[in-house]
Formats: structure tokens, C-alpha cells, sequence
């Protein structure tokens, strides 16, 4: 009986289909906010009539919509990445760190029933077709158990750290978009202040554009914090669990490893019936002969 994860290839389309789903939304949403922010042509805007009464003051802007004009094109783009990188990041981790994934359910107990029936060769093909963490690291320290105990669970402990290493890899990633993202919302800050300087050097200057350049150059840092803090959490959560799955896997293996080792010392059942007589007529035979000589 074989437990395995869900094959690479599909979870890779799930991913790769999510970001593109994203891209997409963002991308209509941009177009959306920049086709509304367009004035209307000269043709089409009405005769100047004639002048009316005050008006009430005008309502306060959409905040969404301010935020999405406010990023612009290249910052907008640069943080759109960053986020589908980190979704996409998220959504591998919690499908590869998972407890089902790295020892299935019904692993250990198929593989105990087969070492304690001495089947040690179908233990193993078990072990090898399995392509989960508990698997791989059960091929690896079956493998070297011919050289005794201790250097199979050497082999098996060095092939749980090589895993750990590989995910830690992917796990570290979030910890650089969480630092990548508050500088990413510096940047923009900064930028939208130098606008916003130009202007107040004018010879007239104009305190609502001043007011207008600040609240565009606060939205990039409010954007590069919203992706950090995410990141941060998500960097912490997974790499305790694959702390976890790593000592529990470590632990396990050394058990199976361990009795599995133990029954392949002890004698066979059939051994206490085989004729014993044969061998000792074999054995009687050279000494009568040497007793002729």
C-alpha cells in the first residue's frame, strides 16, 4: 500500500493559474480606476453654463481608489509582484508542510505489519514508492542498515536535514519580502516627497497639490507594510511547523529503523525446524574418514 502526496506538477498549475487569476483582477482594477481618472474630450464636454449658486463641499474621495492611483504604474507593478510572489509562496508552503505529507497516516502501520512478517525486501520497495518526507528518509536509512544501526540512522538523520534545508530555502523567501517591503514603501515615500518639495519651491505654492504629493507618497509605505507584515508572520508560523515535521519525522524513523533492525536479527521461525540430522550425518562423515587415515 502506497501513500504519496499530491503530485508536483498539478500543485505547480494550481499556483501558476492563482497568480495569473490575480494579475488579472489587479490589472482590471488599474484600468478600471485609470479610464475613470481620464477627462472627458473637448467635444464632449458640455457648453459653460451659466454661474449658480455655492455648492456644498464636495465629498471626500473613494480611499480605495486613491490608493490604487495613488501606487502608480511603477511602484503598482513593482508591489503587485512582490504580493503574487508571496501568495504563491504561502500556498506551496501550506501544501508541502502539512503532517498527512510528510508522514502519511497509514505508513507506519503497514510498514510495521511487513518487518514483523520479515517481508524486509517489500519494506523496502514500500519505503522507496512512497514520496513522502517519512518515505525518503526510510529509503535512505534502510539502505545503510546492512552496516548496523548507527549508520543507518546517521544516513537517515542527515537525509532529514537535507529535506529541512530545501524547505527552509523556500521558507526563508518570506523573510526577505518581509524586509523587502517597508524599504519598497521608503522608496516611494521618499520619491512622493520630492515631488512634493518641487512644488512647495514654487513661486507660487500650492499647499492642496503639497497636501495631495504627501498622501501619495504615505499610500506607497502603507502598501510595503501591509505586504510585510503578512510576510513576517507567515515566515515565523511556517518555519516552526517545519521545525516540527522534521524532529517528529526524525523520531519515527529512528523507531522503524530500530525494530526493523531487531527483527532482522532474529532467527527465522522456520530455523528451529530445519533437519538437524542431515547436517550432523554431513559433519560425521569427514570425521569417520579421518579416522580411517
Amino acid at each position: 500500500m502506497k501513500f504519496s502526496a499530491a503530485p508536483a506538477p498539478w500543485r505547480w498549475t494550481g499556483l501558476l493559474l492563482g497568480c495569473l487569476t490575480a494579475a488579472l483582477v489587479s490589472f482590471a482594477l488599474f484600468a478600471s480606476t485609470a479610464r475613470a481618472q481620464e477627462p472627458a474630450p473637448a467635444g464632449d464636454q458640455p457648453a459653460p453654463a451659466a454661474p449658480a449658486a455655492p455648492k456644498a463641499a464636495p465629498a471626500a474621495p473613494n480611499m480605495f481608489l486613491h490608493i490604487i492611483v495613488s501606487v502608480g504604474p511603477v511602484f503598482g507593478t513593482i508591489l503587485l509582484i512582490v504580493s503574487i510572489c508571496l501568495v504563491a509562496l504561502c500556498v506551496l508552503l501550506s501544501m508541502d508542510l502539512r503532517m498527512s505529507v510528510a508522514i502519511p497516516p497509514g505508513f507506519v502501520e503497514d510498514f510495521t505489519d511487513t518487518v514483523n512478517k520479515r517481508q524486509f525486501k517489500a519494506a523496502y520497495e514500500m519505503a522507496k514508492g512512497d514520496n513522502s518526507y517519512l518515505g525518503r528518509v526510510m529509503t535512505t536509512g534502510m539502505s545503510r542498515l546492512q552496516y548496523g544501526i548507527e549508520d543507518a540512522r546517521e544516513a537517515a538523520f542527515n537525509m532529514v536535514d537535507s529535506i529541512r534545508a530545501s524547505k527552509d530555502q523556500l521558507v526563508a523567501y518570506l523573510a526577505v519580502i518581509g524586509t523587502l517591503g517597508p524599504l519598497l514603501g521608503l522608496v516611494g515615500t521618499v520619491w512622493g516627497m520630492i515631488g512634493a518639495f518641487i512644488s512647495l519651491g514654487g513661486s507660487q505654492p500650492q499647499f492642496n497639490v503639497l497636501a495631495a504629493n504627501i498622501s501619495h507618497a504615505l499610500v506607497v509605505t502603507l502598501i510595503g507594510i501591509g505586504l510585510s507584515v503578512p510576510a513576517i508572520f507567515c515566515h515565523t508560523f511556517f518555519k516552526n511547523r517545519l521545525t516540527r515535521i522534521s524532529m517528529d519525522t526524525a523520531n519515527i524513523a529512528d523507531d522503524l529503523l530500530t525494530q526493523m533492525y531487531h527483527n532482522s536479527k532474529k532467527p527465522a521461525p522456520a530455523a528451529a525446524t530445519m533437519p538437524t540430522v542431515d547436517v550432523a550425518a554431513d559433519n560425521r562423515v569427514p570425521s569417520a574418514a579421518v579416522k580411517q587415515k
